[in-house]
């Protein structure tokens, strides 16, 4: 992974804070939860990108030494 593919996943961040904080609007009410705010759908949209990044790293790991195998 290099430096400027990092650097595409940056509005790939803010944009999934901010459909995260519309539907998380359009959800907590009916659930009797209070709504969220844009710096609040930042922190909880890069805690799940700590926890799965490193799911997805290792499934792609996996998958491509499974095809590097199968030859």
């Amino acid at each position: 992974m290099g430096y400027f593919t990092m650097l595409a996943a940056i509005p790939g961040f803010f944009l999934s804070s901010l459909f995260f904080m519309l539907l998380w609007g359009v959800i907590a009410p009916k659930l009797g939860w209070q709504g969220i705010d844009y710096p609040m759908a930042m922190l909880i949209t890069v805690t799940l990108w700590i926890a799965v990044a490193p799911l997805a790293a290792a499934a792609g790991r996996k998958r491509s030494w499974f095809h590097r195998s199968s030859y």
